[in-house]
């Protein structure tokens, strides 16, 4: 019989059952984020030119969720590599094929099933923060404008249920056009903008976990992300 990892857990090794996959309910390692982060910063530094502004706004210590919009595929890895603490980003099952799910997993990342309530990843995403971990999502669920316009309740769900501040994030420029060798990647040395927020509170301080608050939890992060990608494209000129 597994057992879902105790308090201050989380930022040790996966275990695996005896295909080599993570078990459900364990927690993503941290080192294996931090060996993620590193090859990040390798290829995101090598094959563009990432800009990254207010990254000195991340708590430093201390649970926090990034909060990423999301229009091209590199948008994870960018942030990944460009973030100044290992992130364990929630991702989409169908990203884990092939050779990509050993890797992934090594490098603490969270599997997650988008057609139901993933119990086992939602476990492994608390375990992250209760560790003191940071967690990263695409609150819009999936690759869109990126414009934070309609977002789903998994963000507010984590971020009122562990009490991590959440810090919004802005990738511009990924998507502005195709790269000539590689259609589905920006151009080459091409410049990405990454721009950090001030982390805010989601709750409202009640501790309330009730549909009614979590609706209104996702209103004000809503509008707090919007700002933050207005105010993001006004620095950058984006």
């Amino acid at each position: 019989m597994r057992r879902h990892p105790r308090r201050g857990e989380a930022g040790r090794e996966v275990s695996t059952d005896s295909s080599g996959r993570a078990a459900a309910g364990t927690a993503p390692s941290e080192r294996g984020a931090e060996v993620g982060r590193r090859i990040g910063v390798g290829l995101m530094y090598g094959l563009w030119k990432p800009r990254v502004l207010g990254a000195w706004r991340m708590p430093a210590t201390g649970p926090a969720i990034l909060a990423v919009n999301h229009s091209h595929i590199i948008d994870g890895p960018m942030v990944m590599g460009v973030s100044p603490r290992p992130t364990h980003f929630l991702i989409k099952k169908e990203a884990f094929v092939g050779p990509l799910d050993p890797f992934l997993t090594a490098i603490g990342q969270v599997k997650v099933d988008r057609s139901g309530a993933d119990r086992g990843a939602i476990t492994r995403a608390l375990d992250v923060l209760k560790a003191g971990g940071v967690l990263g999502i695409f609150p819009e669920g999936t690759r869109g404008e990126g414009d934070f316009a309609s977002l789903r309740a998994g963000l507010a769900y984590f971020a009122v249920r562990s009490g991590a501040p959440v810090v919004p994030v802005a990738v511009l420029g990924s998507s502005k056009r195709p790269g000539r060798l590689i259609k589905g990647l920006p151009p080459l040395r091409s410049r990405v903008d990454v721009v950090f927020g001030d982390p805010f509170e989601a709750g409202d301080g009640s501790g309330r976990r009730t549909r009614k608050a979590l609706d209104e939890a996702t209103e004000r992060i809503q509008k707090q992300l919007s700002a933050h990608l207005e105010n993001a494209r006004r620095l950058t000129g984006r």
